[in-house]
């Protein structure tokens, strides 16, 4: 069996074009969707991120605020910047990226953006809303793998689903959105006792471990679909995912390559996050 290959950044594409045009039909009656992005240090993949969603930002017609801070940066200036840039009505996203400098309290920091404008998908009442199937900001990555498998027709309902990995960024939202579209969901980590019990079983199979090549064919159900959310750098600098891509290729029905697969989707449900509150914003005016 050779997998089927989910092309996450033709997908991104797709995707990044109809958004561009909600976009241009926001701008044309007065409400140009704005993301605020907050820099904290000069971590390079921290820097990179960045610049990527900035440039991702400049591609789809939403404008990009920027502001950069030292790491020694003292957490009440950063706490006013985003009152202000809540309080801005031409703002619709801020996006505080992480990690942050020690001398902050990331909760605190991640519960002083406003809900409305909380992209990240971050904040606890997002989350919590998230966790009742109601309207929320999702996490931009899980948001990515679910659209993934939407493209692909992938059944959710009823289906096996396993999540390696209890992240607040991708592992938690991941599971209670594969819970909300009706999948059977365990979630795995690093004191699971039997690994490959669950991994065999699953139809659907999501790597967030941050572990390079850690998932190999034989934890695989044949057929299953495997996301790879994983990005790691080998000591040659090349990059590889969580999931070991060839013995898993072999075995899988479907399965997302690194690079090019969850990677691309992130930025873009970043930048449909912030359409979606600028049209939430539009609909308040009357626009």
């Amino acid at each position: 069996m050779t997998a089927r290959i989910i092309d996450g950044k033709a997908l991104a594409e797709r995707v990044r074009g109809e958004i561009a045009a909600r976009a241009a039909g926001l701008a044309a009656r007065g409400e140009q969707p704005c993301l605020a992005v907050l820099l904290i240090g000069s971590d390079p993949a921290s820097a990179v991120y960045v610049r990527n969603k900035v440039a991702g930002c400049e591609k789809a017609g939403i404008r990009s605020l920027r502001f950069d801070y030292p790491a020694d940066a003292a957490p009440e200036v950063v706490m006013a910047k985003l009152a202000e840039l809540n309080a801005d009505p031409a703002v619709h996203g801020i996006l505080v990226q992480l990690p942050l400098p020690l001398q902050f309290d990331e909760a605190a920091v991640l519960e002083a953006i406003s809900v409305e404008k909380d992209v990240d998908g971050f904040h606890a009442e997002n989350v919590g809303r998230l966790s009742q199937n109601q309207e929320a900001f999702i996490p931009c990555t899980p948001h990515g793998v679910m659209k993934m498998l939407e493209s692909e027709h992938v059944p959710l309902s009823g289906a096996e689903a396993v999540v390696i990995g209890r992240s607040n960024i991708v592992g938690k939202p991941m599971a209670m959105l594969l819970t909300n579209a009706g999948a059977t969901v365990t979630v795995c980590h690093s004191k699971t006792r039997d690994l490959a019990f669950h991994t065999r079983r699953a139809d659907v199979l999501v790597a967030a471990v941050g572990k390079p090549r850690f998932v190999t064919g034989d934890l695989i159900k044949p057929g299953a679909t495997v996301i790879d959310v994983g990005i790691n750098r080998l000591p040659d600098g090349k990059l590889c995912g969580d999931v070991d891509f060839d013995s898993a290729a072999a075995v899988a029905g479907a399965i997302t390559p690194v690079p090019g697969g969850v990677g691309p989707m992130t930025i873009t449900m970043l930048l449909e996050n912030t359409v979606i509150s600028a049209e939430r914003a539009a609909r308040r005016k009357g626009l």
